[in-house]
């Protein structure tokens, strides 16, 4: 009696299920280095603008800062409610704001020059809105 050749159908029946694995998962590891993969960059993070807003005049700081998110936090200083509004590429106004209450206005800013304004009293101020900012891909520990 012979014992050659005992098992050998396990074992082919194992080499041929790992060959047919092996031919099954070769087209999806070749997708995984694909360079369809939109990787879009995060945008710029978002910058603070304050607005004070006296009777005959408005106070924009900065005046002049890269396109994208803006949160404008405006002040009224002066005796009566005023609208403060951003007339230019992208016209923006806030509600009747009341004598010494602060009011927040968040805009997407495209690049261009506006015109900062606060009722009929007031002298406009200009506020040059440059090129987009850099994104925020690598500054840490933002929301």
């Amino acid at each position: 009696m012979s014992t050659r050749g005992a098992g050998t159908g396990p074992r082919r029946a194992r080499q041929a299920s790992c060959a047919a694995l092996a031919i099954l998962a070769a087209p999806l590891l070749g997708a995984c280095g694909s360079s369809d993969f939109a990787n879009q960059p995060r945008p710029a993070p978002p910058i603070e603008v304050t607005a004070q807003v006296g009777g005959d005049h408005v106070v924009v700081s900065p005046d002049h800062f890269g396109a994208g998110l803006v949160t404008f936090t405006i002040a009224n200083l002066s005796e009566s409610p005023v609208r403060f509004t951003l007339s230019g590429p992208k016209h923006a106004a806030t509600p009747p704001i009341q004598p010494g209450v602060p009011a927040n206005m968040k805009l997407d800013l495209p690049q261009g020059s506006y015109q900062a304004s606060a009722g009929q009293g007031a002298q406009s101020v200009p506020v040059k809105v440059g090129p987009e900012r850099t994104s925020s891909r690598n500054k840490l520990q933002l929301p």
